[in-house]
């Protein structure tokens, strides 16, 4: 299934998922209030919520069932409980330390790291990305996500599956330049991933992906392109950590909720950082970067000016 969040004709928010790929279901309003509004509170009790939506029949003539011409979609998580972003692609964290003229980290093998970042400044498809005032170095970070569905500590990487309700594609915007300086006191990055990050257009969820399985991820194809222009091309089962390897790490003496979200980090050749100046400058207002991730759809985002 594909959950979503969207905003209706008349202005209220809800959440459910798509029927057809061409309605959208507000399970709320369709199962006449047994569901939750909001994908949060479904996740809080996802596995049997999950049994009661597959109990009902839902057809596109129903009450709650609305054409996606006449919804606007949002993030379908607006306002995750938590955001962890980890650092799981070896070629991404090669290649960027080399074009600073570092080499690779031995510690960065022995663990799977990651950081937090501002769960409260989450964007959706469509929506307008403001460059920060002070960055000239804006870039854009091809990356996946997944969404905890079940609550654990210490929770073991072969059972953290169980604990995953779905993922979604991720761009974790970073100014570049505001990071470089943060960093080299110590701490970080912090500011120069404050500001925004883009994530949907919805969460598939996990049973969707099964058959896909490879590697240490799933066969998923990765792209970004800036204006029409490819730049980034990967694949998910790339990955050198597993999600059930980063949640291990995450639940270590910690409990995880459901609702946090999980990134996996960038894909090798997914930023500009990466990538290099000669080959694409920093972004720009009036910059459009589409992400694009097989059986997760399509997230694009324009970049704009703050408003003085």
């Amino acid at each position: 299934m594909k959950f979503v969040t969207f905003e209706k004709p008349d202005g209220t928010f809800r959440a459910g998922w798509l029927l057809d790929q061409e309605y959208a279901v507000d399970m709320h309003e369709a199962s006449s209030g047994i569901l939750p509004s909001n994908l949060l509170d479904f996740l809080e009790n996802s596995e049997s919520n999950l049994e009661k939506v597959a109990s009902f029949s839902f057809t596109k003539e129903q009450k709650g069932v609305y054409p996606l011409s006449e919804l606007r979609l949002k993030a379908p998580m607006p306002f995750p409980r938590s955001f962890r972003d980890f650092y799981a692609f070896e070629q991404h964290v090669k290649q960027a330390r080399e074009n600073r003229g570092l080499g690779m980290i031995p510690e960065w093998y022995e663990i799977p790291v990651f950081y937090f970042s501002n769960h409260l400044a989450i964007k959706g498809p469509g929506e307008a990305i403001v460059k920060p005032e002070a960055s000239n170095w804006l870039d854009y970070e091809l990356e996946i996500a997944c969404i905890i569905g079940k609550e654990g500590r210490n929770i073991s990487a072969n059972q953290a599956d169980l604990h995953i309700f779905g993922y979604c594609i991720l761009n974790d915007w970073s100014a570049r330049d505001l990071q470089r300086k943060e960093m080299k006191v110590g701490l970080g990055p912090a500011k120069g991933k404050d500001f925004s990050t883009s994530i949907g257009p919805w969460i598939v969820t996990k049973d969707e992906l099964e058959p896909l399985k490879a590697g240490k991820g799933y066969a998923l194809s990765m792209k970004a392109t800036v204006n029409g222009r490819l730049l980034s091309e990967g694949n998910m089962k790339d990955l050198f950590y597993s999600f059930g390897e980063m949640i291990e790490r995450a639940s270590a003496g910690v409990t995880l909720y459901p609702g946090e979200m999980i990134g996996s980090g960038t894909v090798g050749s997914g930023c500009i950082l990466e990538l290099g100046e000669q080959v694409h400058r920093w972004l720009k207002p009036g910059d459009r970067v589409k992400l694009e991730i097989d059986h997760l759809g399509v997230l694009e985002n324009e970049i704009i000016a703050e408003e003085r």
